[in-house]
């Protein structure tokens, strides 16, 4: 008796994931419970464990393949089953909870293409019909958008799988962001550099910068802040904090300085499309967190309803399974703003790029002592203040400048004032 081991379910938005690795290999033994597999999906990159013990005899999806969720991805049966190659069963389609047709329709409009497969033709200007299908039942994969990509490029292999056409029958009418795409010559490693290839989660990361350049018209405004208020509080209230198991950082006050932000401007809690505005009433945060390969941004929902203690221990248990790599796949989703710390690696101040479909994003720059003008009774004197730089950028389609100006005095205002 075997199990399939199918693509699970991560989060209610997403409909498909890949195959990020491999942590057994076909023959081995794997207990119950114990990690299979990692997937990769545009919300979040987690281990999926063997519902049963037993041997993995058969591996159908290989790393680097994107299929739906539902579909059979490994077998695991008794230790004595025969072993099967990778990808073998491929010749004789098997049943799955999402059946497809045997062959890609005549007119690939037709045929179903994935949110991530759609949203690459329409950002290449690829025709779905002229793309040959390497996925089940004939499906156009993410991989064969890639391939055709690469051969107009002049870097794809004659066996790619892409049907010979002219570039007037393979293309469909060119838009703008065709001038962003690479010259050949600066995708082809040289004699003197290395090609380093793209891991699942570099890969979802890069989809998603760029999609929400183009998307959203960018803006940045800067703003200087005096923390000398909070690096106080934090000094005199680090040892309580500890003494509850809370180890208090900047973070959570940044959060809150947030929180002020948008409550001077409502409208950066909020998403744009062609409908309207909506403006979120909830406050959910997503807070940037840096892995040696990669970012990922779990959310901190209903972040005005805690106090310091509550944001510090919040964000001290989010930053501990992101880097662990057990978080909830719904932790990473549905975050109405974003906020990202990159002075904690000595960056005074950056232009950080939106989270879709999010409105804005607060970067916090490095926290430096250095000298500044100050105002006591009438006369100018010279002090060394703890600095830092709030850099705000959002969505000039939501906003203008006035209203992301108001934003970023709101958390000056709290940071500055703070008891």
């Amino acid at each position: 008796m075997t199990t399939d081991i199918k693509m699970p379910q991560l989060g209610e938005s997403v409909t498909e994931g890949t195959v990020g690795r491999w942590l057994k290999q076909p023959g081995e033994m794997v207990q119950k419970y114990e990690p299979l597999l990692e997937v990769v999906t545009d919300k979040v990159d987690t281990e999926v464990p063997s519902p049963v013990s037993g041997t993995l005899i058969e591996v159908i999806i290989a790393e680097g393949e994107t299929v739906r969720v539902g579909t059979v991805l490994a077998r695991v049966g008794a230790a004595d089953g025969a072993v099967v190659p990778v990808g073998a069963s491929r010749e004789t389609p098997l049943p799955t909870p999402l059946p497809t047709p045997p062959e890609a329709p005549a007119n690939g409009r037709n045929a179903f293409l994935s949110p991530v497969v759609a949203r690459l033709v329409a950002e290449h200007g690829l025709d779905p019909a002229q793309i040959a299908g390497s996925g089940q039942g004939g499906r156009v994969t993410k991989q064969d958008v890639l391939r055709a990509v690469a051969q107009e490029s002049g870097v794809g292999s004659r066996e790619s799988g892409i049907r010979e056409q002219s570039p007037e029958i393979n293309r469909r009418p060119q838009t703008l962001t065709t001038a962003l795409t690479p010259t050949p010559d600066s995708r082809l490693p040289t004699p003197d550099s290395e090609l380093v290839p793209l891991s699942p989660m570099r890969r979802v990361i890069a989809e998603h910068m760029e999609r929400s350049v183009r998307t959203a018209p960018h803006v940045t405004a800067v703003i200087e802040v005096d923390l000398s208020r909070i690096v106080a509080h934090r000094a005199a209230s680090r040892a309580a904090f500890e003494a509850q198991g809370v180890r208090l950082t900047f973070t959570p006050y940044f959060i809150q300085a947030t929180l002020a932000g948008l409550q001077s401007a409502p409208v950066l809690n909020g998403s744009f499309s062609p409908q309207g505005i909506t403006v979120h009433r909830r406050m959910h945060i997503g807070m940037a967190v840096a892995l040696d390969e990669g970012l990922i941004v779990p959310v901190l929902r209903d972040a005005d309803e805690k106090n310091l203690l509550g944001l510090a221990r919040a964000v001290g248990d989010l930053a501990e399974r992101a880097r662990s790599r057990r978080l909830l796949p719904d932790e990473t989703q549905g975050g109405t703003f974003t906020l990202t710390n990159h002075g904690t690696t000595g960056s005074l101040f950056a232009t950080p790029i939106i989270n879709q479909p999010q409105s804005g994003i607060l970067g916090v720059g490095a926290i430096v002592k250095r000298p500044v003008v100050i105002s006591q009774g009438g006369v100018d004197a010279i002090a060394i203040k703890p600095m830092c730089y709030l850099s705000l950028t959002f969505d000039h389609r939501v906003a203008d400048g006035a209203v992301g100006d108001a934003f970023l005095t709101g958390a000056k205002g709290f940071l500055e004032s703070f008891l």
